[in-house]
């Protein structure tokens, strides 16, 4: 992967995630030019090629987030964000972004659930949400992002973190 993609994707990723932290939601000004510029970056620098790298990461970041946008469990702008940054990186380490960003995500809801004491409700929610997939039915409100009682972990940020993890693991890998 090019520098100054590898760049340019950290770069996004951080104001997302400061913009996520701080006022829990990714606008569409950032992630849709971010998008628009991955592809065209991605394009410019590897022709046909690129063009086709990039708009399979960001397919691939869109599809395989858009169960949890319909389920209400995930933001639409962490959606979208997740497409933008596929745009910049392509599908291979797109899905391994995913992957890692869901464990980092994971961890954060862990250490958010044992700060405020929530441990119990959460069980019975993830009781709920596992016995909603053998019945094949959607889960109730109380578990999605409709609920103003739930905890949400701000998962733009944990894509942040991943990216730029990935970022670091580059530059080392490189030398």
């Amino acid at each position: 992967m090019k520098t100054s993609i590898l760049v340019l994707a950290i770069a996004l990723a951080l104001i997302a995630g400061w913009t996520d932290w701080r006022q829990r939601r990714i606008p569409n000004w950032l992630t849709v030019p971010g998008l628009l510029v991955g592809v065209a970056l991605n394009a410019v620098l590897g022709g046909l090629s690129g063009l086709k790298t990039s708009l399979l990461g960001a397919g691939l970041g869109l599809v395989l987030l858009l169960p949890l946008v319909a389920l209400r469990s995930l933001g639409a702008g962490d959606w979208k964000l997740a497409g933008a940054l596929g745009a910049f990186v392509g599908p291979g380490p797109m899905l391994d972004l995913l992957i890692v960003s869901v464990f980092v995500a994971g961890f954060m809801a862990l250490a958010l659930v044992i700060y405020k004491r929530r441990v119990k409700e959460t069980l019975r929610n993830i009781a709920r949400l596992v016995a909603s997939l053998f019945t094949f039915h959607m889960p109730g409100a109380e578990v999605s992002l409709d609920n103003p009682q739930s905890l949400r972990v701000p998962y733009g940020v944990a894509l942040a973190l991943t990216v730029v993890l990935f970022g670091i693991r580059q530059v080392w890998g490189a030398r």
